[in-house]
């Protein structure tokens, strides 16, 4: 991503921080034998795209880890999280316990630091809204015809993961970008998604570099009310 301009590049890596927020929360992993057969990978793909079809909105609780190599330490942070289908767009809002809240709607993402009340904002049209759109919906609504055209996938097989008590069945698919640009950022993104209400119960994101962010939730509440309100930015007067 060294050629872009700074504007672009920094449109995407704030895409990417929303992207990662995507993922589950609380669940435990318990893998089973690879199941994945030669049409598996088919069929996943079908039933997300019967799921992106009656998806409308979702709200969670959401934690994520960020692994930084180099040092060998994990840092993470707690909130919620909404996705809202709006037309052929999706909005994204979420709020961490540590004073950042997330925006990201109509092609323009947010984010904002309580602490020091510093607003970051980047927007984006066309292919790069397509772009940002694209990681967003690797956690809720999107299909699998766009993950296709997206990714090159491998099926991994299915795996049982515990929420709440109950065991979900879902299909471990590594996903590598076929945009040189992405695969810049990320070499590869792994996510174990349940195909039948299409979202992912777990995504883990690999840099180059060794580092991972990995993004987990609970508690989701598909196609509910939501309070946007609640998610709404509030700057301290004037944000730097």
């Amino acid at each position: 991503m060294s050629n872009q301009n700074p504007e672009r590049r920094r449109a995407l890596q704030l895409a990417f921080s929303a992207a990662i927020l995507a993922a589950v929360a609380g669940l435990t992993c318990h893998p089973l034998p690879a199941q994945a057969k030669a049409d598996r990978l088919k069929t996943v793909l079908s039933q997300m795209d019967a799921a992106s079809l009656k998806f409308k909105s979702a709200e969670a609780d959401i934690k994520k880890e960020h692994f930084e190599k180099i040092v060998s330490d994990t840092s993470g942070e707690s909130g919620t999280i909404y996705f809202l289908r709006a037309g052929n767009s999706i909005q994204v809002g979420a709020k961490f316990k540590n004073g950042q809240t997330l925006e990201y709607k109509n092609g323009t993402v947010r984010l904002y630091s309580e602490g020091t009340n510093h607003l970051d904002q980047a927007s984006a049209t066309g292919s790069n809204q397509a772009r940002f759109e694209t990681f967003l919906t690797l956690g809720f609504g999107g299909s699998g015809a766009d993950l296709a055209k997206a990714w090159t996938i491998t099926d991994q097989g299915t795996e049982q993961l515990a929420d709440s008590g109950k065991q979900v069945q879902v299909e471990k698919l590594d996903l590598v970008s076929k945009d040189a640009s992405v695969r810049n950022t990320f070499s590869h993104i792994t996510i174990w998604v349940d195909p039948a209400r299409g979202v992912s119960l777990k995504q883990e994101y690999f840099a180059p570099s060794g580092n991972t962010d990995t993004a987990t939730y609970s508690n989701i509440r598909l196609n509910q009310t939501i309070n946007v309100k609640a998610y709404a930015i509030k700057c301290k007067g004037t944000c730097s």
